[in-house]
């Protein structure tokens, strides 16, 4: 399972959100820090290649249970301009996002009089500018102490400090200068944990008549994303908390009424996996159907490993076939019988969508 932090600054509707896509309780107050906690909520991925594969492994009553996979989101406090010298929850806030594998960035993109702006206007660009540049400030006192200590070490002669040095000296000036540290190629010490290393999707909260064409203060994020190379989705925080109050069915037909195809929880998913280049292989049978995230070009013992250790340590081959092969063939025997069921060994790449059974030895 891997995180996803949803951050903004206060009243753009964080919570609000996080209500609606894990059906929680948290409170969502207009006024700043109604999120003073570190809430948290598992959501399942949804995927329709397990319904599909479930029908296919059903014999009579028996119905193979089925287990998709899931990814956590955490509600992070709201932020405020001075938060990397502990202003507001700003420690809390800088704490909980090194914990998380991605970055949700909710970003005001409506306007409501009744609902206040911790600044005072609604300029989704300034409310970015003011969490980035909090998190840069943060990430160069992550480098500053680092330097501190390699510099002592480096004056005792030891050359792999004085390396390690130079890449966090060449950080500093990087993100001194505005930048993020993931629109870097500099090299850089794995354990440094950098805020702005990690992935961003930023979350357009904008008004029901906005959800399908946007407007100009989702334009204007979209602009600042193509210049960061972060990733863009559009919600309405609003609908998403109507369609978590719907049965299936009745939500389906609300998001026709609409004109759209997916939730935004769905949509805000697909760019996580997206941006931490993550993909999904299956294991299917009569007694379970289920869904494995590895990251994108992970080769078949380490995808086992992420079934159980024993799989990857005894690792033999994998019986593989894609998904659209097996549903063609509507059957694994019919998909073996035709030679879509292929042996592949250790160094086989897994592919999204890969359905696969695993023969190992320990």
């Amino acid at each position: 399972m891997f995180g996803i932090g949803i951050v903004g600054l206060p009243n753009v509707g964080k919570s609000t959100l996080f209500n609606a896509i894990t059906r929680a309780r948290v409170e969502a107050a207009n006024y700043p820090f109604a999120t003073i906690d570190r809430n948290v909520g598992v959501v399942a991925v949804p995927d329709a290649r397990l319904a599909a594969l479930e029908r296919i492994f059903t014999k009579g009553d028996r119905v193979p249970p089925v287990v998709p996979t899931t990814v956590e989101f955490v509600d992070i406090a709201g932020l405020v301009s001075g938060a990397h010298r502990g202003e507001g929850l700003g420690n809390q806030f800088l704490g909980h996002i090194r914990e998380v594998a991605a970055i949700a960035h909710v970003v005001r993109c409506f306007d409501d009089p009744n609902v206040v702006h911790v600044g005072g206007r609604i300029d989704p660009i300034a409310d970015i500018d003011t969490i980035e540049t909090e998190l840069l400030l943060a990430d160069l006192a992550t480098l500053e102490r680092r330097a501190e200590r390699l510099r002592r070490g480096a004056k005792g002669g030891h050359g792999e400090e004085a390396e390690t040095l130079a890449q966090v000296e060449a950080l500093q000036r990087a993100l001194s200068s505005g930048v993020q540290a993931r629109a870097t190629e500099l090299a850089r010490p794995a354990d440094l944990r950098l805020l702005t290393d990690k992935p961003v999707v930023f979350v357009c909260n904008v008004p029901e008549s906005d959800v399908v064409a946007g407007n100009a203060y989702v334009e204007r994020v979209r602009e600042r994303a193509a210049i960061e190379g972060a990733a863009v989705v559009v919600v309405s925080a609003k609908i998403e908390q109507e369609l978590g109050e719907l049965e299936d069915d009745e939500a389906a037909a609300f998001l026709a009424d609409l004109g759209l195809t997916q939730r935004g929880l769905d949509r805000l998913i697909a760019k996580g996996y997206e941006v931490l280049g993550l993909e999904t292989f299956l294991t299917a049978s009569e007694k379970e159907v289920r869904a494995w995230t590895v990251t994108r070009g992970t080769k078949a013992p380490q995808a086992a490993g992420t079934i159980h250790s024993d799989f990857e340590r005894g690792f033999i081959r994998a019986e593989v076939v894609s998904f659209d092969r097996l549903i063609e063939a509507g059957s694994m025997a019919t998909a073996r019988a035709r030679g879509w069921l292929r042996t592949e060994g250790k160094e086989y790449v897994v592919v999204d969508g890969d359905v696969i059974h695993f023969l190992f030895n320990v």
